[in-house]
């Protein structure tokens, strides 16, 4: 079991429970000190004036709120600001938004009951997932709407997945076996206070761009293996002497891909020897186009930006992000912004800028193989058919460039759109969720452009028929993607086999 609570949460914890499935547990001793902030909250907000317990919520803060009201209030909270719009996400998305708050909760800074993480724990290992709306959070007291959402589900209203459905959520309760919330003191405002749900999207986000990442470096070395580049271009002296760390990487992982291929040249055997340099006019390029030898550099940045990306989120998966911040060890209770979302939304926007550049290196791989006239080896746009009969992929090169286009124009950063609300008390916001939902979308098409490359790749190298002298890895790539896409002569749609290998690709690594 993964545990919550006790030790920070890593990325590969996140993975290993919200992809893999592994059931979580409590830490004992987390749980304690969510006891200890509970119990410390009851006594020290007797007759005193704290934000969220008895009083109004954003502007309307000025209102007290009597007594026999205090409980109502957390309710009224839920479900006013349930009123998200657009799709409902699908039970990963929402698994992973309802982890990342049981980690928020867990730290002991919310003043919660711990029966409160305790039954979200058993709705996580019991696939219990709330309904949550894309459309409704501007990450500036957190993602308020689709919080507020995972809360209705939570108190057993509105609707859950349940078994693969989407059903009543007291009815999806009574049949697991569970007891929805009873809310106690703040924990409406606990539950909806926070970056949870640009996080929880942000971190499988991330997962998945860091498989695209490495399903670009294989395309790309079958690429180069298929033209038969020089390989000083990725190779150790050249990368060494430029000092960052995603080059250097990608230049590793090329060389690892491609140590043993026979269709790879060296320049010092073909070019530096007198006997191969006899002509003045070369038919052979000296040098290959920047799509084939510039992937370092590229894919470089891309590798950086991700690890900057992995280090942010993941520091905000296991950070207190809701307002205001129960501190026991002072006996105080300090309020501020730590809902706000920016660091979020910040890497959300690098994280699709950089998938957009990936997208547009696969794009530009994708037409130097289709155009006969750039790469002076194959039939135009890798037609194993009848020239002029048959069309190759012809047709499916639109979706990429069309795909491509749209990532650029997605791409346009979140972080430094915002509108003020919410009677101006939200004067500056993040927008962080709907950062990482653009991302999510950018994430996506990108792996629809790279399932055409690879179904290019496996085209061209039939072409060829030199499969014996690929590399083994590059080989064996070709081998399984072929079971999915067969060998494609005459004409047919391609729609089906492109959402075959996307899929794929999305749920595989490619080494």
């Amino acid at each position: 079991m993964i545990k919550v609570g006790g030790e920070r949460l890593s990325l590969q914890d996140f993975n290993a429970v919200i992809i893999e499935g592994q059931p979580i547990t409590l830490d004992t001793e987390a749980l304690q000190r969510v006891n200890t902030s509970f119990e410390f909250l009851k006594q020290f907000s007797s007759n005193k004036l704290i934000y969220g317990i008895n009083t109004g919520f954003g502007p309307m803060a000025q209102y007290k709120i009597s007594e026999e009201n205090i409980l109502e209030l957390q309710y009224n909270l839920i479900r006013s600001h349930s009123s998200g719009g657009g799709n409902v996400l699908k039970p990963l998305l929402g698994k992973a938004v309802l982890l990342a708050r049981l980690n928020n909760l867990m730290q002991g800074y919310s003043g919660i009951d711990p029966k409160l993480p305790q039954l979200i724990a058993a709705m996580i290992n019991s696939n219990l997932i709330p309904c949550i709306f894309e459309h409704g959070g501007v990450g500036a007291s957190g993602d308020l709407v689709q919080l507020a959402h995972l809360a209705l589900g939570i108190i057993g209203e509105g609707e859950v997945w349940f078994e693969e459905t989407i059903q009543p959520a007291a009815a999806a309760f009574q049949k697991a076996g569970l007891e929805p919330l009873k809310v106690q003191v703040r924990e409406g405002l606990a539950l909806i206070n926070g970056t949870s749900a640009m996080t929880g999207v942000g971190l499988l986000n991330l997962l998945q761009a860091q498989q695209l990442l490495n399903w670009a470096v294989m395309l790309s070395a079958m690429t180069n293996e298929l033209m038969e580049v020089y390989d000083d271009h990725y190779s150790h002296e050249l990368n060494s002497v430029k000092h960052h760390t995603g080059q250097q990487h990608i230049a590793r992982m090329m060389r690892a891909l491609l140590s043993d291929s026979k269709l790879i040249r060296s320049r010092s055997e073909h070019l530096y020897n007198p006997d191969n340099i006899q002509h003045d006019v070369f038919e052979d390029k000296v040098q290959e186009y920047y799509s084939l030898r510039c992937i370092t550099q590229v894919l470089g940045p891309v590798y950086d930006t991700l690890a900057h990306t992995e280090e942010t989120v993941v520091n905000e998966l296991n950070s207190v992000n809701d307002n205001p911040v129960v501190d026991v060890a002072s006996h105080n209770i300090f309020h501020g912004g730590n809902f706000h979302g920016d660091y979020v939304s910040f890497e959300m926007d690098k994280l699709k800028i950089a998938i957009t550049k990936l997208t547009m290196l696969s794009e530009r791989q994708l037409n130097y193989l289709l155009n006969a006239r750039l790469n002076q080896k194959f039939p135009p746009f890798v037609n194993l058919g009848v020239l002029g009969l048959n069309f190759g992929m012809q047709g499916i090169q639109f979706t990429a460039t069309s795909t491509t286009a749209e990532n650029q124009t997605l791409s346009f950063p979140m972080y430094v759109h915002s509108i003020p609300n919410n009677n101006d008390n939200q004067d500056i916001v993040s927008m962080g969720y709907n950062s990482a939902e653009l991302a999510k979308k950018v994430i996506s098409n990108g792996y629809e452009v790279l399932a055409i490359q690879a179904m290019t790749v496996l085209q061209a190298i039939d072409f060829l028929d030199k499969k014996e002298l690929m590399a083994a890895k590059t080989k064996k790539v070709y081998e399984t993607l072929r079971t999915i896409f067969p060998e494609y002569v005459s004409d047919r749609p391609l729609y089906k086999d492109l959402a075959n290998v996307r899929d794929f690709m999305k749920t595989q690594q490619p080494f």
